[in-house]
């Protein structure tokens, strides 16, 4: 009798667990207040999606073809704040901070049909799917691979990350042309989107680059740059993920502005 109750309870519970095992993944686009969480055939059928192919993928580095929605026609029913920036949110942590109005110009959400896998990403076991954002001639906008966020979550149109995290920002005395000053905006580009400065940010894929301690304070100035530029040429292990960063995305001398705000950064230690 006990046996046919659990029979009973386990039958009971299979529809629920068979719509877990089958619910379609969602995009959710958020501003302010309104949030809408958009399905996967909503996408593949929006009356914007196309066809397209980017000749020099970022994830995949190489030609890739994908469905895709343009930007600007999902956000099309929202208020644009004008200062706002776009955060791209992967479910690995990966927190990407994207120039809005290049994004609504020139950036798509590709997807990832349910029946037809993209193939996995080099070096890893899973694709980029089911939603990933790309870029058609991005080139000139200076786009860098950090803002092509793939495994999309989310997409939310929210204030610039100094002015929600001031514990980022340099000091306000720094001169314009301060190196540091320009090294702030290369660190959100480059960094932010796997990086926390300071407890400021939402990204959970590296460690917070000034607390407990700064890179400047336990690498000599050679050995940065180095593991800038190549971190498996100075230490390397099963699980590393931080790339590389060669000079075609930042130059020498913008490594030495990125350094510097990182130096900077040190003397303004957030107090626990």
């Amino acid at each position: 009798m006990k046996f046919a109750v659990l029979i009973a309870a386990l039958l009971a519970l299979l529809p629920g667990l068979v719509q877990a095992q089958t619910a379609e993944p969602t995009l959710i686009l958020q501003i302010g207040e309104r949030r809408v969480s958009i399905a996967r055939p909503a996408l593949l059928g929006h009356p914007a999606a196309r066809e397209i192919e980017v000749a020099a993928d970022a994830a995949y580095r190489r030609p890739m073809r994908y469905r895709a929605v343009p930007l600007a026609a999902l956000f099309a029913g929202f208020t644009i704040p004008n200062d706002a920036t776009l955060e791209g949110k992967a479910t690995d942590g990966f927190v990407a901070q994207i120039p809005l109005q290049p994004a609504l110009a020139q950036a798509l959400i590709a997807i990832e049909p349910a029946g037809a896998p993209w193939p996995a990403l080099p070096g890893k076991s899973v694709s980029a799917g089911p939603f990933y954002l790309v870029w058609l001639n991005e080139k000139p906008l200076g786009i860098g691979p950090e803002q092509w966020p793939y495994q999309l979550a989310s997409l939310a149109l929210v204030q610039p990350p100094a002015v929600r995290w001031p514990q980022i920002a340099v000091a306000a005395a720094l001169p314009p042309t301060a190196p540091a000053r320009a090294g702030q905006e290369l660190f959100i580009k480059h960094c932010f989107a796997c990086h926390r400065m300071n407890g400021g940010g939402e990204a959970s894929v590296g460690p917070d680059l000034n607390l407990p301690m700064n890179p400047t304070e336990y690498f000599q100035p050679q050995a940065l740059r180095r593991y800038l530029r190549d971190p498996a040429a100075v230490r390397s292990w099963p699980e590393q993920k931080m790339p590389a960063i060669p000079r075609e995305q930042v130059s020498d001398a913008e490594l030495g502005h990125l350094i510097a705000y990182l130096q900077h950064m040190a003397g303004r230690r957030a107090k626990n």
